[in-house]
């Protein structure tokens, strides 16, 4: 299938970690098949699952803590926004429409049994996170949040590597706690966020807003950012689109790498103001994350003197300065 051959030309391309969602694949199998994505076969989820490992994918986002009461949970919250994650839809929709347990839930120990044959990691979806700041923090992300933990151990227990995923849209203040209480329910599985997103009325900077949430939320024990493009709930991104959202994570993630004291960060920061100091600018361009933007912008301003920039120009402090303190 096509599917395939993408994911092989990624994995050959890339020596990179590869993760999939293979409910999207089941997805595609169900709608080819003429039926509706609600009366998708369990049994094509769990062969997506295996075939996608034999191929050599290294971590799975699996929708397992949506649970046929927590469906009903979600009914009763009456959330502004319903549910935002595809995979947490496929699961939540199927599990409504047929009146049976989540079969990634019910059948955990077969899922167990080939993620320790294949290798593979588990990624625990958020298939309820909060699809914009009034829902963050309901009783559906948490009760989720919740059977998570549970199935973390139950992996933890079977010599499976998991890691949980985390909430998208979060306002600053409860970011931090959302992060211990991850880290406390899941016994300290690695948390992978996503941004999260500090506002919901900042469209075509989502990168931005993502970037804040998921420095936030590093510093206070999140593991693996997921960026986010300017085209987040706009458009498919482009490629400028991912390599500026990219950046702009990584960002995040040296923020704060810094504020919890980590070397590797701090020995960057100090090359950078060394450079700086010195007005090297290969060193501060080398250094840089984005090292290209910086020498365009470097570029345009056509200065004959090495040793200062346009915005000050004669007036540069650091040059008045240098030498005396």
């Amino acid at each position: 299938s096509d599917l395939k051959l993408f994911r092989k030309k990624i994995m050959d391309a890339v020596d990179l970690c590869i993760g999939t969602v293979p409910i999207y694949e089941a997805g595609v199998v169900t709608l080819g098949k003429n039926k509706e994505i609600i009366d998708m076969d369990p049994d094509d989820i769990f062969k997506a699952i295996e075939n996608q490992a034999k191929e050599g994918v290294d971590f799975m986002t699996l929708h397992c803590g949506i649970t046929k009461d927590l469906v009903q949970k979600l009914k009763d919250a009456k959330r502004m926004m319903g549910i935002v994650s595809r995979g947490g839809t496929f699961m939540a929709s199927w599990i409504n429409h047929n009146d049976m347990e989540n079969p990634l839930y019910e059948n955990y120990d077969y899922l167990l049994e080939l993620s320790y044959e294949y290798d593979i990691t588990l990624s625990l979806g958020d298939g309820l996170r909060p699809g914009c700041l009034a829902d963050a923090s309901d009783i559906p992300q948490i009760q989720e949040l919740v059977n998570l933990g549970t199935l973390v151990k139950r992996a933890q227990d079977a010599n499976v590597q998991v890691m949980v995923e985390g909430p998208g849209h979060m306002p600053l203040n409860q970011i931090k706690a959302n992060m211990e209480i991850q880290k406390t329910i899941c016994h300290g599985a690695p948390f992978y966020v996503l941004g999260p997103l500090v506002t919901d009325i900042a469209p075509g900077y989502d990168h931005i807003t993502g970037a804040i949430g998921g420095a936030i939320a590093a510093a206070s024990g999140a593991n693996f950012l997921c960026y986010v493009t300017p085209a987040e709930h706009l458009s498919l991104p482009s490629l400028e689109d991912v390599k500026e959202g990219v950046i702009a994570s990584k960002i995040a993630a040296e923020a704060a790498d810094v504020a919890k004291g980590l070397d590797s960060a701090w020995t960057r920061e100090r090359a950078m103001a060394q450079a700086r100091r010195e007005f090297d600018w290969e060193a501060q361009f080398n250094l840089a994350l984005d090292k290209s933007k910086p020498r365009k912008y470097r570029d345009k301003c056509e200065l004959d003197d090495n040793e200062m920039c346009a915005m000050c120009g004669e007036y540069c402090a650091v040059k008045i300065a240098k030498g005396d303190f």
